[in-house]
């Protein structure tokens, strides 16, 4: 094939280290192979999204991510509302965003072979996906995931298993929930949809899933798909600490949403905000990755990301 001018952006720490060797590889591979490799990688976050959003206007044929899925969510808000592909090189812990697109996640030169003949293929070879608009309801500025937006125990659990060093996986997400449960009670939230309708309640979870698929392969809205224009709204409303534990195991098979408790709504858009029927809810999360706290409205742009499948 011709030779790509690939934008390459590494999270180094993913995986343990394993962000940093499958870097090196693809980017000796693509060399290798002829293509234009320019390293996009900086000291922190802020300024990878800085020097990629340059590269995209000095022209790519595709941002490449190296990591797990915040790696992904930093792609996609780089990319999300323009025509430049999105390749994922899986190297984190979870892959959940790669795992829902049916990527390899253990074998790095199999995913740039995927990357390189998805482009070969032209636009037939980019799947359009959803992304999610959100941020503070009345700021312009807004921040795009594709994955699941969390703001109950979940995303106080996420915050804490970010601290964790061992073990490795969704082992690090029950460990932090054993944690967390020694001080959860029920917090406070109201949703209000794109159609108007409004739901206020103490509750234990709040999840706004463009996926399936959260925190290594749990499946926190089993019914989601990234296609549909809609996004899944999974509600937990107040549970004990012993319910808690009880319902929890089954968030790995997506039997949770059987509960009696749990609600699944689907709507273009939600505005998630603190009620005073409660103590007020953690910091929302999104694709593991910190957004702030509440409140915070979810909007979904169909086909906002062209990700090379």
């Amino acid at each position: 094939m011709s030779a790509l001018r690939l934008g390459v952006v590494v999270n180094p720490t993913a995986g343990h280290g394993r962000g940093a060797r499958r870097g090196a590889a693809l980017v000796a591979t693509a060399r290798a192979r002829g293509h234009e490799v320019v390293d996009l990688a900086g000291p922190d976050a802020a300024t990878a999204v800085r020097q990629a959003r340059q590269a995209v206007v000095d022209g790519l044929d595709a941002l490449v991510v190296v990591g797990g899925d915040g790696m992904v969510h930093l792609g996609a808000g780089v990319v999300a509302g323009t025509d430049l592909p999105l390749g994922v090189v899986p190297a984190g812990s979870g892959n959940d965003i790669a795992r829902v697109n049916g990527l390899p996640t253990h074998d790095p030169g199999a995913a740039f072979g995927r990357i390189e003949q998805a482009l070969e293929r032209g636009d037939d070879g980019a799947r359009p996906l959803d992304a999610v608009s959100v941020g503070p309801p009345g700021y312009a500025q807004r921040e795009w995931y594709l994955g699941v937006l969390s703001c109950g125990v979940d995303a106080a659990v996420n915050a804490r298993a970010n601290t964790l060093t061992w073990p490795r996986g969704t082992g690090r997400y029950v460990r932090a929930l054993m944690t967390e449960l020694r001080t959860f009670r029920p917090y406070g939230y109201r949703l209000t949809l794109d159609d108007g309708t409004t739901w206020e309640s103490t509750g234990t979870l709040v999840a706004v899933a463009n996926a399936p698929w959260f925190g290594g392969g749990m499946r926190i809205a089993p019914q989601a798909r990234m296609d549909d224009g809609l996004l899944d709204v999974l509600v937990a409303g107040p549970l004990s600490r012993a319910e808690l534990l009880a319902v929890f195991p089954r968030v790995f098979t997506g039997g949770h949403v059987h509960h009696p408790a749990c609600t699944v709504l689907r709507s273009r858009s939600v505005l998630v905000e603190p009620s005073p029927l409660g103590p007020p809810p953690p910091v929302a999360y999104a694709d593991g990755e910190r957004l702030g706290p509440l409140p915070m409205r979810a909007e979904v742009v169909p086909g906002a990301v062209r990700l090379l499948t």
